[in-house]
């Protein structure tokens, strides 16, 4: 769910086993150096997706993307983070690789 001033939205993103976000976010860590263009990411069903950019000065561009499923595909939403390449990436993708192995008791 994502809300702010103006808007709430919030969707169903199912995966098959997190599809890989965290081995996604875990390269984009690895390569702290930088990398030329844009990488992505999407999950099983394109209803979550990430592109990520590495920047001058040492930071990744993270643009997150919540979609409407198809066929329908009438509305799409996207905000960007700024994550410090490197050892900040390396927490991100670990805190997302608990999440998605956690089970709900």
């Amino acid at each position: 769910m994502t809300r702010g001033q103006w808007v709430s939205i919030e969707t169903l993103v199912r995966t098959w086993d997190g599809d890989g976000l965290d081995t996604f976010l875990s390269s984009l860590a690895e390569d702290f150096r930088g990398w030329k263009g844009a990488r992505a990411w999407r999950s099983l069903e394109h209803d979550l997706t990430i592109s990520a950019e590495h920047r001058p000065g040492g930071y990744v561009h993270l643009t997150w993307g919540i979609h409407d499923r198809p066929p329908s595909e009438e509305w799409h939403f996207e905000t960007t983070t700024v994550h410090a390449a490197g050892e900040e990436m390396r927490n991100l993708a670990a805190e997302i690789h608990t999440f998605l192995t956690s089970t709900v008791e």
